[in-house]
């Protein structure tokens, strides 16, 4: 199993726009991989590349059932919302209600290069929202009223993971000058 560190709130990588990926390789293969093992293990609903420290625009899955993982999206959202709990494996224990779209269509590609449209309402629908989130350096809590976005930045402060070091950045060959940042 690989099993990788999750970056938490205050790691840098989490607050970068992560670059397209453009070369369809092992590599990207095993960082599909990764993030589909450290998710499950986690557990969480979603993990994009960004919380494991590699820049770049993939994100995994696993919302009633259906597992799955997708590469440069593109979301489509419906003007219907919805307000529900929503967390975050780079924020652990802390749960806020968040407004998102009520649905959404995202299209990208699975890790061949092969078209993906992937279409869900609800829970399925804020999981790519949010994970799409993390590919433009978004953190749910960026999303919150401003009386629940204190609540949250403080609960945060006083987390016992806050302040952690972060892990060392990753190295990738896909499109980032050799950097994961």
């Amino acid at each position: 199993m690989t099993v990788k560190p999750i970056r938490l709130f205050g790691d840098p990588v989490l607050r970068m726009t992560a670059r397209p990926v453009t070369t369809f390789d092992a590599e990207l293969r095993t960082l599909v991989k990764d993030l589909t093992e450290t998710m499950q293990a986690a557990p969480g609903a979603g993990l994009a590349a960004p919380q494991l420290g590699v820049s770049l625009r993939v994100f995994t899955y696993f919302v009633d059932g259906e597992l799955g993982h997708l590469i440069n999206p593109d979301l489509t959202l419906t003007e219907e919302e919805q307000d529900g709990p929503e967390g975050c494996l780079s924020l652990p224990g802390l749960t806020y209600d968040c407004r998102r779209a009520y649905g959404v269509v995202a299209r990208g590609v699975n890790m061949w290069g092969d078209p993906v449209t992937v279409e869900g309402t609800q829970r399925l629908a804020r999981c790519i929202q949010h994970e799409t989130d993390h590919l433009d350096g978004i953190i749910f809590v960026d999303r919150l009223d401003p009386e629940q976005r204190a609540a949250a930045m403080r609960a945060i402060r006083e987390a016992e993971w806050a302040g952690e070091p972060a892990p060392q950045v990753r190295i990738s060959p896909h499109g980032t000058s050799g950097r994961a940042l």
